[in-house]
């Protein structure tokens, strides 16, 4: 496995990709919808991803070592009586299912929000699991902070890993030591004036901030209209209002400070404009928390210690809420 080769689906703008292809893997295929994250994804691989992914027939697919997947958070709306394969029919986890069961890839990364071990009290995520396991896969999960693996964002997701044989695998603990946010951010005069939020908004978060302020800083307000003073910033969102996070208190976080937030390298390229390069790098991913799981699953592969037997597993939808209640 010093070489091997992967597939990026929901592939966004490479975050996945990018620790992958560091250490030693090649993308053989990518897919993406969104045009504008298709535009920014060829800038800096040089491809252009495949469309809309439930359109591609699996068997059209080039085999691979390993399938990543950051598949949107969608709300299963689909699932209702029945039990299993079919009740992801509709969803997009539907299109991973079938393709792992056509290609049954050696390991697979599935990456999504905290939230989807919780929904519908757990049953959504155990219908993944039940799917998982009935393809033949040894299944890892957890949810990981970017605080804890050196990035200044407070970013909870779920992290689902499969092994085609059972291997032993355990999730990487990061040195809970962050980037201050003088490492990441741009100064006042070096960003876009337009970035800077209306005196009425300013006036109206310093009036809401408890507290004595402290630079740097990144202030988040809350749906409730709470404020936060806080020397990192909360998760980057594609959808939120543009003044949610303000870079002490007086304006927008710039493109290349939102990159940097995730870890993105100094030379990738920002192609379109900021609302849709928002877009894109709030549905991305932090790519020191990909790096550290990409290397502890390719340890696994190749020490090839077989832990622990497909039916030792105990089943996720008993531990879940467990693991969403230390945050583990």
């Amino acid at each position: 496995m010093k070489s091997f080769s992967f597939i990026d689906l929901f592939a966004g703008i490479g975050g996945i990709r990018i620790p992958f292809e560091k250490l030693g893997g090649t993308c053989v295929f990518s897919s993406e919808w969104d045009k504008h994250a298709q535009q920014t994804y060829k800038r800096n691989f040089g491809e252009t991803p495949a469309g809309d992914i439930t359109k591609i027939d699996e068997s059209a697919i080039p085999d691979h070592d390993i399938l990543l997947a950051g598949f949107p958070c969608q709300p299963f709306s689909i699932i209702g009586d029945k039990h299993g394969f079919e009740d992801t029919r509709g969803t997009l986890f539907f299109d991973i299912a079938r393709i792992l069961k056509h290609k049954q890839p050696k390991a697979f990364l599935l990456e999504n929000v905290k939230q989807l071990g919780s929904h519908d009290n757990g049953r959504t995520f155990s219908i993944i699991q039940e799917n998982l396991l009935r393809f033949g896969y040894t299944i890892y999960f957890n949810v990981l902070n970017a605080l804890e693996f050196g990035l200044p964002q407070k970013r909870e997701r779920i992290f689902i890993i499969g092994f085609r044989e059972p291997r032993a695998f355990n999730f990487p603990i990061g040195p809970s030591v962050y980037k201050p946010l003088s490492e990441i951010l741009e100064s006042d005069e070096a960003v876009d004036p337009t970035l800077f939020a209306s005196s009425r908004i300013r006036e109206s978060r310093f009036a809401k901030c408890k507290g004595i302020p402290f630079f740097p800083s990144i202030w988040h307000e809350n749906k409730g209209g709470n404020i936060s003073m806080l020397p990192y910033s909360c998760a980057l969102r594609a959808n939120a209002s543009h003044n949610y996070l303000l870079v002490n208190g007086v304006r927008r976080p710039s493109r290349r400070e939102m990159l940097r937030l995730q870890g993105f390298p100094e030379d990738f390229k920002i192609v379109g404009n900021l609302t849709q390069f928002r877009k894109q790098i709030g549905n991305s991913v932090a790519i020191p928390v990909i790096h550290a799981i990409a290397e502890k699953m390719l340890q696994a592969l190749n020490l090839q210690k077989p832990i622990i037997k497909q039916g030792e597993q105990l089943p996720l939808f008993d531990i879940i809420g467990n693991v969403m209640s230390n945050g583990q």
